[in-house]
């Protein structure tokens, strides 16, 4: 005679059924496992998203357990949207173009026209942002293709290194104004040269510049003659 017992598990994101029988005084185990879908996979998306600017990193969901499959189905399903490459966004949000570069790749830091804008140096945002990384790194081709890219020898890299908010309120890694000032100079042969000229009228007139940080970044850089003349003949 046999005797058989079943009972329901749930576990984070896995239904568990266990199923076990007397068979001739010997107990055998039969385990199904399925994954929930729905309401808790949906939750787990809505609340990383909503914590990373209505944005979410592929990287991102598979450390809170949701597959790449089931990102697939949820842009089927209209429930996310595909922003670029291993980025994804809720329906109807509207899309931080500068945060969502940095989520791509958190290694860079936003540097030259895009510094010059998030340090109020600057009226309009660039028509291509502009990122700094170490030399002894390589960016992904999907994000060189969104950006235009500088790099610098290691020992500079998080030389005047600090965080800004974008218009939309998101922090992203930048420049503070001198060390901006140091790298549009320092870079001015991949410039317009009005640009470089509005950059430095622009800092002269702050009432926030720091004219001895100035002087340690570029004589830091090497380039504190050149920033002397600029600030010379501009000021």
């Amino acid at each position: 005679m046999n005797e058989f017992t079943s009972c329901t598990l749930k576990l984070e994101n896995k239904c568990v059924s266990c199923v076990y029988f007397l068979h001739e005084k010997l107990y055998i185990f039969v385990i199904k496992v399925n994954f929930l879908g729905g309401s808790i996979m949906k939750k787990a998306i809505l609340d990383a998203a909503k914590r990373n600017g209505d944005m979410l990193t592929t990287a991102q969901a598979v450390r809170y357990g949701i597959s790449k499959t089931m990102l697939a189905k949820y842009v089927e399903q209209n429930k996310l949207i595909r922003v670029r490459h291993g980025l994804y966004a809720l329906p109807d949000s509207i899309i931080d173009d500068v945060f969502a570069l940095y989520l791509q790749n958190p290694n860079i830091v936003f540097s030259h026209e895009s510094a010059l804008f998030l340090n109020g140096l600057a009226e309009r945002t660039p028509f291509k942002q502009s990122v700094t990384v170490p030399s002894n790194r390589v960016l992904p081709k999907p994000v060189k293709e969104q950006c235009s890219c500088f790099y610098i020898r290691p020992t500079y890299f998080k030389l005047g290194l600090t965080r800004r908010k974008t218009t939309f309120g998101n922090d992203v890694p930048c420049y503070d104004a001198e060390r901006t000032v140091c790298d549009i100079v320092r870079s001015r042969r991949r410039i317009d040269e009005e640009t470089v000229v509005a950059a430095i009228k622009n800092y002269a007139r702050s009432v926030q510049k720091d004219l001895f940080k100035l002087y340690e970044y570029s004589t830091t850089m090497s380039i504190y003659p050149t920033i002397k003349q600029y600030m010379e003949v501009l000021i």
